[in-house]
């Protein structure tokens, strides 16, 4: 069975997680976004050595910031995390990261020329181009984009660069919401 402790940013989770995973008997699988980065352990309620040597913790300190940290890559690791931790605890408050672990999410496939690429045109042409790029080609994916979040815009026109198929049909599809077919049950 797969346990989870999740909510929101600073709402005790890391004290909760430690003392939940004591009287389980579990170890704590961090689910967080920013935790993944080492370094970064003010402000992000990392927990201290202290708390790490009481409680087995994994997924902690993948990357460093600079790195191009992407939550397939998260998935990947945390599927190999799982497959050898006989009591999982997952802890955090990064929905897409816990998704990640818990429902079947496929991500679309990347392309670093197809990247550099549109970033060179952004750089050129301005975000404003891109995202209106983006707005005549795939308005649903544009609907659901700021126009001033670059990162996302590229990536939308990205995917459908290399699927020839529109950024929202690929969210569309490959997205699920039933619990992995590995034996685990999700729960409350």
């Amino acid at each position: 069975m797969l346990r989870a402790l999740v909510g929101p940013t600073a709402s005790g989770k890391t004290e909760a997680g430690i003392a939940l995973a004591t009287a389980l008997g579990a170890d704590v699988v961090s689910v967080d976004s920013m935790l993944v980065y080492r370094g970064m352990d003010v402000g992000t309620a990392k927990p201290t050595a202290e708390q790490r040597a009481a409680v087995p913790h994994h997924l902690l300190d993948l990357a460093d910031p600079s790195e191009r940290f992407t939550v397939a890559r998260f998935q990947t690791e945390a599927g190999e995390v799982l497959g050898r931790v006989a009591s999982p605890l997952l802890v955090g408050g990064s929905g897409l990261y816990f998704r990640a672990v818990v429902d079947d999410l496929r991500f679309p496939p990347e392309d670093p020329a197809v990247r550099a690429a549109l970033e060179a045109e952004a750089d050129e042409l301005g975000a404003d181009e891109l995202y209106r790029r983006l707005a005549a080609s795939d308005p649903v994916a544009a609907d659901r984009i700021e126009p001033g979040n670059v990162r996302r815009t590229i990536r939308a026109l990205e995917v459908t660069a290399i699927t020839g198929a529109p950024f929202s049909d690929s969210r569309r599809h490959g997205r699920s919401m039933t619990p992995r077919g590995c034996g685990w049950r999700v729960s409350a």
